[in-house]
């Protein structure tokens, strides 16, 4: 699959940008972790410039991989036939999801204060 079919461009684009973006930041807090595990930690600058390249060669190398970038563009054109809820049933669903977890945390409360009550009557 070529790079120059007419496919949406733009968010594949911004697809692997924030994947390199991602990466950097694993890589960054990865690298610092497992090598101050196993010895002393380096300067930040040499830990910030390797995550650096190794995310940017990551992303060359998955950008140019025709199965990589079909496979991300398949999934823009999937996303694009997706019907998005509007605002109205957002905000009913979020009234609803409210509601749900304060009469969940409310059973459950009267739970812990019925099993803290028994288990007080019986150790005393």
């Amino acid at each position: 699959m070529a790079h120059t079919e007419n496919a949406p461009n733009k968010p594949v684009h911004l697809m692997f940008l924030c994947g390199t973006i991602v990466a950097f930041y694993l890589s960054q807090w990865m690298t610092d972790w497992i090598w101050g595990y196993f010895a002393t930690t380096p300067d930040e600058f040499v830990i910030t410039a390797s995550s650096a390249v190794f995310s940017i060669l990551l992303a060359a190398v998955l950008y140019k991989s025709d199965r990589i970038y079909g496979l991300a563009n398949e999934v823009s054109i999937e996303l694009g036939k997706v019907t998005w809820p509007g605002a109205k049933e957002v905000r009913a669903a979020a009234i609803v999801v409210i509601i749900v977890s304060v009469v969940t945390a409310m059973i459950t409360g009267l739970f812990d204060f019925t099993w803290s009550n028994l288990t007080e009557m019986v150790y005393g």
